[in-house]
């Protein structure tokens, strides 16, 4: 079990997916747009497309993790309630898993961020980032089908502990990478010199061994913090060539998607977006950016050559090429206030994603039927 000690203080009052505070200063970042990958001919079209066909689940409260299980059920976890629920996923049919002891649900902490362990197939140990009353932790618990319904997760192991947490910019996001490391995304509880701290945790992208060591390899010694400068991570995926790729709120200014190298520093608080692209601060700058009303970035995931991010206040679903593409990506919204707050999208097989609803974490107007998982095809 790793653990870190971390100087906390109070965070200023804001909003995961809306405006607040001072404006931030716009300076630049050095690397702007993304490199290119595998041949220009397999690249995405140039105009894709998404279209609902499907809506597989309702009634889930404050929903948030999302992990596909083999045969295609899903978990899904509630923020606000801190229990999972599996998803049948045929009919939809919901059954409790159980509840995860210790969350203290409160502003945007609780029960976030699913992933399930590499070597599920033979350990079936999912893995949870959760807020306690002290910090934000990830944790691993047994997943035993046979158990009855409710009773059916073991006591939680908690592999990692003490990233900071507050009322707002929790992260949360946890996902296994293609080297079968656990990383998360984490926020800097709105003290924003966290981000810039390389011995704190917040604000960082963090890359772990499945037992919560830092992960071989990673660019600071002896030290689980994989990049920084980050305001509020919430998105991670990888493509086919394993670049990873990371959405980041922004403050009242730009919103961003970013490529995400081993040991890179991403601004945050001394530049929000791009800033000023002629600049050489040593900053690693956004491939996409938008504004704060058009999207308010959760979660991302690759599908068909491109990344899709999923909009809480810009209640959209966007789309951002990055196969085959380099400088700036041509990006296109779907979706558009048709479906509300949009918080997580998994990729599943070939062209489709599961696109989870957030009208019921408080910020929301959510109709009786709220929150929903849909089926999306995409192109």
């Amino acid at each position: 079990m790793a653990a870190a000690a971390l100087l906390l203080a109070t965070g200023c009052s804001s909003d995961d997916d809306g405006p607040s505070g001072d404006k931030s200063a716009e300076s630049s970042s050095a690397d702007s747009g993304a490199a290119p990958s595998g041949d220009a001919a397999d690249a995405p079209p140039e105009k894709g497309s998404a279209e609902v066909t499907k809506t597989l689940a309702t009634g889930l409260k404050s929903p948030w993790g999302l992990a596909p299980l083999p045969g295609g059920d899903l978990l899904v976890s509630s923020r606000d309630e801190g229990t999972i629920t599996r998803i049948d996923g045929e009919s939809g049919k919901k059954t409790e898993v159980g509840s995860v002891p210790g969350v203290a649900a409160a502003g945007e902490g609780g029960l976030m961020g699913l992933a399930l362990s590499p070597t599920y197939a033979s350990d079936h140990q999912v893995y949870a980032y959760f807020t306690t009353e002290s910090d934000n932790r990830v944790a691993r618990m047994l997943y035993d089908e046979k158990k009855p319904s409710g009773q059916q997760l073991g006591a939680p192991d908690t592999v990692f502990k003490g990233i900071p947490k507050g009322v707002i910019h929790n992260g949360g996001r946890i996902a296994f990478g293609p080297d079968k490391m656990l990383y998360a995304g984490t926020g800097e509880t709105g003290e924003t010199d966290l981000a810039q701290d390389k011995k704190s945790l917040g604000g960082k992208i963090l890359r772990l061994t499945p037992d919560g060591d830092p992960a071989p390899g990673n660019p600071f010694a002896d030290s689980p913090v994989y990049s920084y400068g980050h305001r509020n991570v919430q998105g991670l995926d990888w493509d086919e060539d394993k670049r990873l790729w990371a959405s980041e709120f922004g403050q009242d200014t730009w919103d961003e998607l970013n490529e995400i190298k081993a040991g890179d520093n991403y601004g945050w608080p001394e530049v929000e977006g791009k800033g000023d692209d002629d600049a050489d601060d040593g900053f690693h700058a956004p491939v996409a950016e938008w504004k704060t009303s058009e999207a308010s970035p959760s979660g991302v995931a690759y599908a068909k050559g491109s990344v899709w991010m999923a909009g809480l206040r810009g209640e959209r679903l966007w789309r951002i090429p990055v196969r085959g593409v380099s400088g700036d990506p041509k990006t296109e919204a779907f979706l558009t206030e048709k479906y509300g707050r949009l918080r997580t999208v998994v990729a599943a097989d070939g062209d489709k994603l599961w696109l989870v609803t957030s009208e019921t974490d408080s910020r929301g107007t959510p109709g009786k039927e709220d929150d929903k998982i849909l089926e999306v095809r995409v192109k």
